[in-house]
This record gives structure tokens, sequence and C-alpha cells, in this order.
């Protein structure tokens, strides 16, 4: 049976959910901060790659990056998941205006 991205995500949100000890409204609010922590382990690997901090080096490579940028957007996604049941029609309805938007200003320049 394949599992769909989005089955994942409803398994984590539920996992989360029955692990919680906090209010809803509390859950919900730490669920959309840890994507800035997320984010900030993308610049983290980002320097870590490039060697940005003379005292460290390079830490990190490109792969990390991705596996980073993976964790944001699994993150991003339980965020929807937590605040709509029906984050998926959310999700994709965004990305369609999103790249209709996006391909018309291409046609037009």
């Amino acid at each position: 049976m394949e599992t769909s991205s989005w089955d994942s995500i409803d398994r984590l949100v539920g996992w989360l959910d029955g692990a919680s000890t906090l209010p809803a409204g509390e859950e919900r609010l730490l669920r959309l901060l840890k994507l800035t922590e997320e984010v900030g382990e993308v610049g983290q690997a980002v320097i870590g790659a490039t060697g940005q901090n003379p005292r460290k080096g390079v830490t990190h490579g490109w792969e990390d990056v991705q596996a980073e940028l993976c964790d944001v957007v699994v993150s991003a996604l339980v965020a929807l998941r937590t605040l709509t049941p029906d984050a998926r029609t959310v999700f994709e309805d965004r990305l369609a205006r999103i790249e209709a938007r996006s391909l018309a200003v291409h046609q037009e320049g």
C-alpha cells in the first residue's frame, strides 16, 4: 500500500497530539515556533557548508542543508495541518496561486 506524504503528516500530527500535555492553543503556537528553530538549523548548515565561521571551518555538507530544508518543509506542513484538517487543500490551492502568479509575471516580461 502506497503512503502519501499527507498520510505521513497526519500520522505525525496524531503522534504529536497524543504526546502533548499542553493546551491545544499552546501546542499550536509551539508548532509554529518550531519553524523558526528549523530555519535556524538551515542557516547553521549553510554557514557550516561554506566554512564561514573561521573558528569552526567547514562543519557541514550541502547534503546537511538539504536535510535541514526537508525538516523545515515537514515542520511547516505539520504546523499547517495543526491549524486545519484541510491542510492538503489549503496548501495545494496556495501553491496553484503562487505558480499562476509567478508564471504570469514571467510571461508578461
